[in-house]
């Protein structure tokens, strides 16, 4: 599993046959997006990753034009402005041969409600399109405020010059948030692995894999300890306490913190000793995904009480696996829902998109995975979508260790120096 490398977005936007796919092929330097003259060739959006020189590792979005008029063309917009939220940078890409620039004026006015540093890349198809630049920033006056630069995006010798450009003005502010922050040289950090019908076979789901990778980075000691869920939840759960307990005990010294796959709260809630610190897997990753938002994932979870009869909650999971047997998401958090809100209506987001905000404002709770993967961008993008609506969430971890009661939520969070 590959280390998570934090990537910056650099989003190109711009009105059809304007050049942008051109010039994601300029930064890149390979045939990243098809350049065709045929409008709308870029149907949805294109992503490479890249190490751009001197500013570091990329995330580059190629997206389709605005101005396409269809449904599919709709459909498009949307997808460019959801880009629009995760992106760091944004190059508005300008053809300014062409007539009018409410496209641009647009994504112009867009950048700057969402606070987006954006610079301009005036694409020169024609030599005489140069004195047209000041046509456009007559129409598009807040380009004013805006730097920047003038090339031929299908000519390799303007590439050295761009990412100059880029390199000199782009200003990143990259937060150094640490995924285990409490880890301490030379001790012992049991993560709780429950091996069920959806594990991956020969290798640690994401989360595990960069827990372990980290404890071990800092001098520190993972164990991998395979719980038995069936057996540590039967009436006959005493072989499997003794087990863990062995292993507890066993270490020459306590172990600092358990961390455990948050379906086992029910189980590690009860297990985990006093003295020994827990959280969960999911906890760590919406702590370290979300730029160290988790307070604000703990604070939702106050809100679980208010749910009544009717209310809709939204549970979100970003990723697409095949989902079988006693998935989280599906099956174990809506049986809780159920059993402890009857009446409730539970519905799912899957995958790496999420809904527009029109169809976020019915709910009265939303639940979100860690969040492993996906981008950080992506992440704080929907929480501020859900946070303009006023709209209460939580975690998968945070919920499953609150239905668990007070303490074992308060546990969970004190590692993280998080009080309820």
């Amino acid at each position: 599993m590959a280390k998570y490398i934090d990537r910056f977005n650099i989003g190109i936007f711009g009105r059809m046959n304007a050049g942008k796919s051109s010039l994601m092929n300029l930064i890149t330097q390979h045939n990243t997006s098809i350049v065709d003259p045929t409008p709308g060739t870029t149907a949805d959006t294109k992503t490479a990753l890249y190490e751009l020189h001197g500013v570091g590792p990329a995330r580059i979005f190629d997206t389709a034009g605005i101005d396409e008029s269809s449904t599919l063309g709709e459909k498009k917009r949307d997808k460019v402005y959801s880009v629009l939220k995760e992106s760091d940078l944004v190059l508005l890409v300008i053809d300014p041969s062409r007539k009018d620039f409410l496209p641009e004026k647009e994504i112009v006015e867009e950048a700057r409600n969402r606070d987006k540093q954006m610079f301009v890349v005036y694409n020169i198809f024609k030599e005489k399109d140069m004195s047209e630049i000041s046509k456009v920033e007559e129409e598009v006056p807040l380009l004013k405020f805006h730097k920047k630069i003038i090339l031929s995006a299908d000519k390799q010798e303007y590439r050295l010059p761009l990412t100059e450009f880029i390199k000199n003005n782009f200003e990143y502010e990259k937060t150094e948030q640490k995924l285990l922050p409490f880890v301490e040289k030379d001790e012992f950090y049991i993560m709780i692995i429950p091996m069920d019908d959806e594990t991956p076979q020969e290798r640690f789901l994401r989360p595990q894999a960069m827990t372990e990778e980290y404890i071990t980075r800092h001098w520190a000691y993972p164990i991998a300890y395979r719980l038995d869920l069936n057996a540590a939840r039967s009436e006959n759960s005493l072989n499997e306490r003794t087990r863990f307990e062995k292993l507890i005990n066993g270490l020459g010294k306590r172990p600092k913190c358990i961390i455990t796959d948050s379906q086992a709260m029910d189980i590690m809630s009860k297990w985990c000793p006093e003295d020994i610190a827990l959280t969960t897997f999911s906890i760590i990753m919406i702590q370290f995904m979300s730029n160290g938002r988790l307070k604000k994932f703990a604070d939702g979870i106050k809100n679980l009480s208010k749910l009544k009869k009717g209310d809709s909650i939204l549970i979100v999971e970003a990723c697409n696996h095949d989902r079988v047997s006693e998935d989280i998401g599906t099956v174990q958090i809506p049986a809780i829902l159920n059993r402890k809100f009857p009446g409730v209506e539970i519905e799912h987001n899957f995958g790496r998109e999420f809904q527009e905000n029109k169809s976020l404002g019915k709910y009265s709770l939303i639940i979100h995975c860690g969040g492993c993967m996906i981008s950080k961008q992506k992440l704080i993008s929907r929480i501020r979508d859900i946070e303009s609506l006023n709209i209460p969430y939580t975690n998968y971890g945070v919920f499953l260790s609150a239905v668990q009661g007070e303490n074992a939520l308060r546990k969970v969070l004190q590692v993280w120096e998080i009080s309820i």
